[in-house]
């Protein structure tokens, strides 16, 4: 039996029972590097990417020590954004499927307070939070952690860059000196090491391997003049045409210059910086994740915990100034057995960079010429589907079968052509194909939903 088998792990049987019907056949690096670590209870600094099984590795450690018959928080996990805590909540609701009873909870900002505070009266072992709205219920006391046996800090670097060092100090101050802390990592910059050193107990740590499989994505380096940045990004979308395309820039400047000029070129693109409200936010993400928006431009702090399926490319609008940023920018695509491509402009002043990236990576870049370039012809680039956004959602008690069933059942449009459907507090999102989009619209607009009818309006 080798050491990447979860059944080489002292876990319970119902555990490995779960994780066997989850897919989970054998350990990930960072999973063989950090359960045994975890499961003797010692504190851990993990340096890994998303997409590595970091979320599985504390799902199982966390979980291991957790008493169901307890309904105080005795896990926490703090994200950087709600996105993110969203997806780790998800996945540690799967893991947890084995125990009996398990509560997991969401604390998240951009939500009503009332709800959470309801939520935590009935009591939840688990709670998976941003910063900010954590350190909201510890003051109001709301929250309790005097029953805390494990705390997670989930791309900690990241959390660290938005500013939240003194949220984060203020929280692991009120948690029980006696717990395991488990912080992970996609870099480790020197602020990590400061949080390391207050907080965590003689931490062991770990790394997975940063580098991707080359046969899986494909790197190519494009020299520009800066002046040309903008157009070479138009010239790299007309030849390739990706469905799907995450474009790093740097500031959020450069990110509304980049969609302003693609939307002028007639290519389907659309900004997420830091400054969107939720609501927005969450709409942009609902449209870029069931393919009706071509091109995703994000600073890296926005893009940080985005759970995006099959993503055909990235392109770096400006190089990363930290050759291990560049490394998790490219690892967002070519997932999941899918090829991938990594294209990135630079400029001269910016050589220094890609020298970085070059001796990281332990390989010549490939170079390849502007002029290289093909446009492929046709229309400009636009997405196979067209979302929809119903005036109404979870607190409308609105559920994704009330949607595909208003679409499928009056007007008859195939199920196979309506795409994903994301549901918010408020509103709700459906992708269709571009073709039927007017007919569906329409369908919505003049019909009922669950008996009501709601507005409805095409994105």
């Amino acid at each position: 039996m080798t050491n990447t088998a979860f059944s080489s792990l002292p876990l319970s049987a119902a555990m490995l029972a779960n994780l066997e019907s989850l897919g989970y056949s054998e350990m990930t690096p960072i999973q063989a590097q950090s359960l045994p670590v975890m499961l003797k209870g010692m504190d851990l600094i993990a340096q890994a990417k998303t997409g590595s099984g970091k979320t599985a590795a504390f799902g199982i450690g966390l979980l291991n020590p957790l008493n169901p018959r307890y309904f105080g928080c005795q896990a926490l996990v703090i994200c950087p954004t709600r996105e993110l805590a969203d997806q780790v909540a998800k996945e540690l609701r799967r893991l947890a499927r084995s125990a009996d009873n398990i509560k997991i909870l969401t604390l998240c900002g951009g939500v009503p307070f009332g709800p959470q505070i309801a939520s935590l009266e009935h009591g939840a072992q688990i709670i998976v939070g941003t910063p900010g709205r954590i350190q909201q219920h510890l003051r109001k006391a709301t929250l309790k952690l005097d029953g805390l046996n494990t705390l997670v800090l989930d791309e900690a670097d990241r959390m660290l860059d938005m500013g939240f060092y003194d949220s984060i100090a203020e929280i692991i101050e009120q948690t029980p000196s006696r717990r395991q802390t488990l912080l992970f990592s996609a870099t480790y910059p020197s602020s990590i090491k400061q949080l390391s050193a207050k907080f965590m107990r003689d931490p062991q740590q770990v790394k997975a391997d940063a580098f991707h499989d080359d046969t899986q994505i494909e790197q190519r380096f494009y020299e520009i003049a800066p002046e040309e940045r903008m157009d070479a990004v138009v010239k790299l979308l007309n030849c390739y045409r990706p469905q799907s395309c995450v474009a790093f820039c740097f500031t959020k400047q450069q990110c509304q210059e980049v969609v302003d000029h693609l939307t002028a070129k007639g290519i389907s693109a659309a900004a997420l910086n830091g400054d969107l409200e939720q609501r927005d936010r969450d709409q942009v993400l609902a449209m870029f994740s069931n393919r009706s928006l071509s091109v995703l431009v994000a600073t890296d702090v926005a893009a940080r915990g985005l759970d995006i399926d099959a993503l055909d490319m990235v392109i770096n609008v400006e190089l990363a100034r930290d050759s291990e940023i560049h490394i998790h920018r490219v690892g967002r695509t070519g997932r999941a057995g899918e090829k991938g491509l990594a294209m990135s402009l630079v400029a001269p002043a910016e050589g220094h960079r890609a020298q970085a990236i070059e001796t990281l990576q332990k390989a010549p870049l490939n170079w390849h010429p502007l002029s290289s370039l093909k446009n492929q012809g046709g229309a400009p680039l636009q997405p196979p589907m067209i979302t929809l956004c119903i005036g109404a959602g979870r607190k409308d008690k609105l559920r994704p079968g009330d949607i595909l069933g208003a679409l499928t059942g009056e007007t008859g449009i195939p199920g196979a052509q309506v795409g994903k459907i994301a549901i918010f507090d408020f509103q709700a999102y459906v992708a269709v194909e571009r073709s039927l989009a007017l007919k569906a619209l329409n369908c919505l607009s003049e019909g009922k939903i669950k008996g009501r009818s709601l507005r409805v309006r095409s994105l």
